[in-house]
């Protein structure tokens, strides 16, 4: 599989998207110390994979500057069917919505599943595009979230300010 990647600079930090020819397949934060290690990260891939990638970019940047409420740009994602029905379930929670493990566990027909939830959230390879962040404790607390809690507080003030 061919991949492109890219970088760009948002509020939280640098992200790294990585594309196939399908759609993004992934989505981490990076340290950059200068712009040349900025241009190190980005790979060229196939022409389609680049193509997924700067849609990515785009459309994240529209989405850290409030113009952007759902991604359209495709994911490609690989996990265990369990894994890729959590993804599938977060995708349906509204841009500035939250809901509990619980409720998507319940909403996954897997009531007794909310740790297996969360771990599946937690393997989520395209954080912010498949919304992790918006799922929450049951008592009101964060939970967790991969890459970190100071991200997920910022991405849920994000969307209610949105």
């Amino acid at each position: 599989m061919s991949l492109a990647q890219r970088s760009l600079r948002t509020p939280i930090g640098v992200l790294r998207v990585t594309a196939s020819d399908r759609g993004v397949t992934n989505i981490d934060r990076v340290a950059m110390k200068s712009n040349r290690v900025a241009r190190q990260s980005s790979q060229r891939g196939t022409p389609a994979a680049q193509r997924q990638a700067d849609r990515a970019v785009r459309e994240l940047r529209e989405y850290f500057a409030g113009k952007r409420t759902r991604f359209t740009v495709p994911v490609h994602l690989e996990g265990t069917p369990f894994q890729e029905r959590a993804w599938a379930t977060m995708c349906k929670i509204p841009f500035g919505g939250t809901i509990s493990y619980a409720e998507q566990a319940r909403s996954m027909r897997a009531p007794r599943a909310v740790r297996a939830v969360g771990s599946a959230n937690g393997a989520n390879p395209v954080p912010i595009i498949v919304p992790c962040h918006r799922v929450v404790a049951s008592n009101g607390g964060l939970g967790g979230y991969a890459l970190g809690l100071a991200m997920k507080r910022w991405l849920l003030a994000h969307e209610s300010r949105a």
